[in-house]
């Protein structure tokens, strides 16, 4: 794992708060009758304007069937993580996950929101509000002296006191000159276990929940994943560094 120094994190900022800033936009521009192609046009823009540079598009991992062809994450109902853009038109109720990273001056930022278009749920609320709940525990177990795996079970206690179904394949992960760096951080785990954290780490702690299932699909775009049963999901994430004062989050909103 790669400690940055104080120096390094505060260099890290301007990142973190141009992806928050991006994702606090689309949740404003986000309306019924608008294309998933069209909320990434809107964040290309803003990459665009920014001389950010977007560390989706062209990526491309051994499970993708293509590089991914966005700058965004969008993935609607049952699609809980990596969904493509496309020119699906967004719905009243609709549960819209937006998941955004992009590098500023040599650094990453990795940060993800979700929420219910026009009419609202009480069934897709809980499950967001839970998914929120589950992220703000996570960041504040980390903290330097404890264990990754206080991390994790933060994060699962929250998802199971909901009876929201809990897979660990993905979550999150370290974060730095690269979007995806050590460790993994598992949206469940035993406390007590695992590394311990120290001053210096930065990682994007990302609990994602399923409303019904722990099980997921992959569509044959070999991107976006689902929930295996059809269930409404959910996915919040901030990336965080661990200071010797606390946990810093550097892509609040």
């Amino acid at each position: 794992m790669a400690l940055k120094s104080p120096a390094q994190i505060e260099e890290m900022r301007p990142a973190g708060r141009f992806v928050a800033g991006v994702l606090s936009s689309l949740r404003e521009v986000a309306r019924v009758g608008m294309t998933l192609r069209d909320l990434d046009a809107h964040a290309h823009r803003m990459i665009d304007e920014a001389g950010a540079r977007s560390v989706y598009l062209g990526y491309h991992p051994s499970f993708g069937a293509v590089p991914y062809p966005g700058v965004l994450c969008t993935s609607v109902n049952d699609a809980a993580l990596h969904g493509l853009p496309s020119d699906r038109v967004l719905e009243d109720g609709d549960v819209l996950s937006i998941d955004f990273a992009a590098e500023v001056r040599g650094w990453v930022a990795d940060s993800a929101l979700t929420f219910q278009l026009g009419t609202t749920t009480p069934a897709a609320q809980a499950l967001i509000d839970a998914t929120e709940r589950a992220l703000e525990a996570g960041v504040a177990a980390a903290r330097a002296g404890a264990r990754l795996g206080d991390v994790s079970a933060a994060i699962g206690r929250v998802g199971r006191a909901g009876g929201f179904g809990i897979n660990t394949d993905f979550g999150g992960h370290g974060v730095g000159r690269t979007m995806h760096e050590e460790p993994h951080v598992p949206n469940d785990g035993r406390p007590g276990s695992g590394t311990r954290l120290k001053p210096g780490l930065v990682v994007a702690i990302e609990p994602w929940f399923m409303a019904g299932t722990d099980q997921y699909v992959i569509d044959e775009d070999g991107w976006t994943i689902r929930s295996a049963d059809g269930s409404l999901t959910a996915h919040a994430e901030h990336t965080v560094a661990v200071t010797p004062e606390g946990p810093v989050v550097l892509t609040a909103r």
